[in-house]
């Protein structure tokens, strides 16, 4: 979705999911074969098959004077698999072979051969075959040569694999009674088939029949059609459902032909192919490619969502009106953009500020420790030497308020804030049993379970945050100072954005969260025993880290005097703000409503946009998860 700046006071939802589970049985793989695995000869054309899709048969009328590979022994999930190709040229008879390749289960060519045709070459075909006047000119060997050579190659219990097969043995006028055909195995509906080029890249991500090499080389098509085989036996025919094949194709379709029309109408306008500037043509968005693969998307709101896009809006006149459609529709469409509108002319950007320094005087809180009661002789300097042993300290407050002296300390990172909580309260420091506890504020609630979902953020798996670091060591000093970790992946050693100079913290991160966890407990073992560092779990992911390095914690005020400023704020709003206040609760509450009545794992994404305007701005926000079951809601 597209952020507009003149679209304000609006919530977006939406919801999508590319595989249903009541879809899986309407799949012509599943139809044919089931959702569970299966051995090979699953797989093997039956003789009606083999009748239908035109394969070589003995006592075929068609195949009188065709060679028989005389494998006759019964077929195992264990029989051999030989992949085969052919290229052939244009004669006088028709489409005549003139190479082919075999290729073994392990990938190996064991065969690659070239064959002079009966009767004189039309058309090379070299675009498609490879094959050249030039080339065959020396060429002596005859087809009923290969005939007998593959006769000897193949065991008795072969199974011959291969993309349209069919024509391969046509053209080598041989009849095997044992063959698996991936064109017909990736099936489709109505009969249609996948190219090999398409399958060998959408399925296995390898790339064949490129356009810079001269026709198709046989035992490059051959192993593909093993490897698909291999794959489709390995992962099972549900896997293979849930590549999507179809949508793949479709969408590549799609951008294909936008190429080819930009391309011409480029060379229609006479804009030569290297010009800079844009053509104005316009792009074909992520909803084209999804209705061209004709998954149903739904778009519900009460203007215009998607004017470039070839789907159709359907608009409505109340947020209630767009609720009430949604709850019925969503769960029928594979893509949904639910756009609920506030009725407002604009967001006050009194308002907005309003949420953002909520959000700053939070995250302040928790950077926050108070620390005491100390003696009223007590050295300052040791106690910021302490703490500091934690990580950064942005500042330093004595507190005089109190019956006995009490310190303020503010963090500049969350990892050093909450280490000073866990390792330092109970602790005697500066001749006292000190307490280390967050501000009382409302806002701080919640921080436990805070603390605890950024422990288990998706970016903070398996990285740990270490502190006490010393300013004489360099980065290949760090390095060395940690290479007896294992597994350790990479270290990340934020710098002072004033001075340059490296700070005394940095993050380790580890491939598994084992081993992460065994590098805390040995730093930590090491510091019992005298050294300075200390550690523990990381709870900054990178964009948070970036924010809280760059926020101004309410410009220096103590959190007291922040809360009472937004209070203030709160007691001065305007009817208007108010009222707006309202909407945006009953607004939640429509998107609470939404989200509750999702299928399970229905990925979705919530945009409240912001504004941009010449006298304030102000950034979005954006929610996004996966729908789980038994899970409750936290939108």
């Amino acid at each position: 979705m597209k952020h507009q700046n003149n679209i304000q006071g609006s919530a977006s939802a939406c919801s999508g999911h590319i595989c249903k589970n009541s879809d899986l049985p309407k799949d012509p793989i599943i139809q044919k074969y089931g959702e569970e695995k299966h051995g090979l000869t699953s797989y093997i054309l039956t003789l009606e098959e083999m009748r239908k899709y035109d394969y070589p048969l003995e006592g075929s009328p068609v195949c009188k004077n065709y060679v028989y590979t005389q494998c006759e022994s019964p077929r195992t999930d264990s029989s051999p698999l030989f992949g085969l190709d052919c290229e052939m040229c244009l004669t006088e008879k028709g489409n005549e072979v003139t190479r082919v390749s075999l290729v073994d289960a392990e990938g190996r060519c064991i065969m690659d051969e070239l064959i002079k045709p009966e009767t004189e070459i039309l058309n090379y075909l070299t675009r498609y075959s490879g094959i050249t006047q030039k080339i065959l000119l020396p060429v002596k060997t005859k087809l009923p040569e290969i005939q007998d050579k593959l006769k000897k190659l193949l065991p008795r219990d072969a199974v011959l694999v291969g993309h349209s097969l069919n024509a391969d043995l046509h053209a080598l006028q041989m009849i095997h009674p044992s063959v698996i055909d991936t064109s017909l195995l990736f099936a489709r509906h109505g009969g249609r088939r996948f190219k090999l080029k398409f399958l060998a890249k959408a399925v296995l991500g390898k790339e064949i029949q490129c356009e810079n090499k001269v026709g198709h080389d046989p035992s490059e098509d051959a192993e593909a059609a093993l490897a698909l085989l291999r794959y489709f036996i390995d992962q099972g025919p549900r896997k293979v459902v849930e590549l999507n094949l179809e949508m793949v194709l479709s969408a590549q379709n799609l951008m294909e032909s936008s190429q080819q029309k930009s391309t011409l109408q480029l060379q229609q306008s006479g804009v030569q192919k290297h010009a800079t500037e844009p053509s104005g043509i316009p792009k074909p968005c992520f909803l084209d490619y999804l209705n061209a693969t004709g998954q149903k998307t739904l778009l519900l709101s009460r203007k215009e969502l998607a004017p470039s896009c070839s789907c159709q809006n359907s608009l409505s006149t109340s947020n209630k009106q767009i609720l009430t459609r949604a709850l019925q529709e969503v769960p029928q469409s594979s893509f949904s953009v639910i756009q609920f509108t506030l009725r407002s002319e604009h967001v006050a950007p009194d308002l907005l500020a309003e949420v953002c320094e909520k959000m700053r005087i939070q995250l302040a809180d928790m950077l926050t420790v108070f620390v005491g009661p100390f003696r009223k002789d007590f050295c300052l300097k040791s106690i910021r030497r302490e703490f500091k042993k934690c990580g950064p300290i942005r500042s330093l407050t004595v507190l005089t308020e109190t019956h006995q002296p009490h310190i303020c300390i503010q963090y500049d990172v969350l990892e050093a804030a909450q280490l000073a909580m866990e390792s330092l309260n109970g602790a005697n420091v500066a001749g006292s049993c000190i307490k280390v506890q967050r501000p009382g504020t409302v806002m701080m609630l919640d921080c436990d379970m805070l603390i605890k979902e950024l422990e288990t953020d998706i970016e903070n798996k398996g990285v740990i945050y270490v502190a006490g670091m010393k300013k004489i060591l360099t980065e290949t000093d760090l390095q060395e100072k940690f290479s007896h970790l294992k597994d350790l992946q990479a270290l990340f050693w934020p710098r002072d954005l004033k001075s340059g100079k490296h700070r005394n913290y940095c993050f380790l991160k580890f491939q598994t969260s084992e081993s992460a966890l065994k590098a805390l407990q040995e730093i930590n073992r090491q510091g019992a025993e005298g050294s300075q560092l200390h550690s523990r779990k990381a709870l900054s992911p990178s964009h948070l880290h970036r924010w809280v390095c760059h926020m101004d914690h309410n410009a220096g005020k103590p959190s007291q005097l922040a809360h009472h400023t937004l209070h203030m704020k709160r007691k001065q709003l305007s009817t208007s703000e108010q009222d707006l206040r309202k909407k945006l609760k009953k607004l939640d509450r429509s998107i609470k409503k939404l989200y509750r009545s999702l299928e399970d794992n229905t990925l979705c994404v919530v945009l409240l946009p912001g504004v941009n305007r010449v006298y304030g701005s102000c950034s979005g926000l954006g929610l996004i998860g996966i729908k789980e079951e038994n899970r409750s809601s936290t939108c």
